[in-house]
């Protein structure tokens, strides 16, 4: 390998390295709140079990509600607000579980290329020193071009894998909107004296909405881990932070209005806007690509004219 094949390859290994630090920076800081997060919900998740102890064993607020005729209602209503805490306990340690999982494998990576800048300066050294010996003023120029390319070309690869992750959280808020659209159509029919089956078949739809909005909340995180490397305007960039919160709002609509239709109304509406905030993303990361090829070209025919007039 030359030297200057040596030293594209290990510009690429920097490069890969920043963008790396760059997403653990936002992983430990999406941990961090994530720890927090735990800990509030475990304390929920406690209080509301306590409530449904209180209620199944004999005490005196058990014999309260049973006097006013009340405590089976009492009792669902106190287990159903149990089971939505620990849903969004158990969602947020998966969540977790995941960002320790990342945060290991890309410190890993770093590891692996933890020398490459010393080896960089170093060969950089040597072939500032040969080209002012040769006095070639193109030969300093094509290499400062060369690294500006480089450098286009990781901004890219960052954009598309960002891209990549915004679809898949994309093709998710399309799934969960036709469980909510399937659970619609058969509440509309309950409502209207349907009977057994069309309330399975609606709570089955809600299963699998509840099920894409946990997956749904994994890959907005990693959308959000990807465009930290990614230069894009600072509203879009608030507007993704906003995404990590929509599992908490379903999961409590979810479970408090269970057979309300306006619960799944108001579920639509909130991924629909998710998913507009994820177009918009997409759209600006589209520009930026775009804006990259143009000044690859632009760079590699500077690079084509200096060889060809040097």
């Amino acid at each position: 390998m030359t030297v200057d094949e040596r030293l594209r390859k290990l510009q690429e290994q920097i490069l890969n390295k920043r963008s790396v630090e760059a997403k653990l920076k936002e992983l430990h800081s999406q941990q961090d709140s994530m720890e927090k997060e735990l800990r509030e919900l475990k304390k929920i998740m406690w209080v509301e079990q306590a409530d449904v102890d209180k209620l199944e064993k004999t005490s005196l607020t058990s014999v309260f509600y049973t006097i006013l005729g009340k405590k089976d209602d009492k009792l669902q209503k106190e287990k159903a607000e149990a089971y939505a805490a620990k849903l969004k306990y158990d969602s947020a340690f998966q969540e977790a579980e995941l960002v320790k999982e990342d945060i290991g494998r890309f410190e890993a990576e770093i590891s692996a290329i933890s020398g490459a800048e010393k080896e960089y300066e170093k060969l950089l050294d040597e072939k500032l020193r040969d080209l002012k010996t040769s006095g070639s003023a193109a030969g300093e120029e094509i290499f400062r071009v060369e690294e500006q390319i480089v450098s286009h070309e990781n901004q890219k690869k960052e954009i598309s894998e960002a891209v990549s992750a915004g679809k898949r959280a994309l093709n998710t808020t399309n799934r969960i909107l036709s469980s909510l659209d399937d659970a619609e159509g058969w509440g509309i029919y309950d409502m209207i004296g349907g009977g057994l089956i069309s309330g399975i078949a609606k709570h089955s739809h809600l299963d699998d909405a509840q099920a894409e909005v946990q997956m749904l909340r994994s890959e907005l995180r990693e959308f959000k881990t990807e465009l930290s490397d990614v230069t894009i305007s600072a509203d879009v960039q608030i507007s993704i932070d906003g995404f990590l919160r929509f599992a908490d709002y379903f999961f409590d609509g979810l479970i408090a209005d269970w057979a309300v239709m306006d619960s799944i109304n108001r579920s639509q509406a909130d991924v629909t806007k998710t998913k507009a905030q994820i177009l918009k993303v997409l759209d600006e990361l589209e520009n930026l690509s775009r804006h990259e090829d143009l000044e690859i070209a632009q760079l590699n025919e500077r690079k084509k004219n200096l060889i060809l007039n040097s």
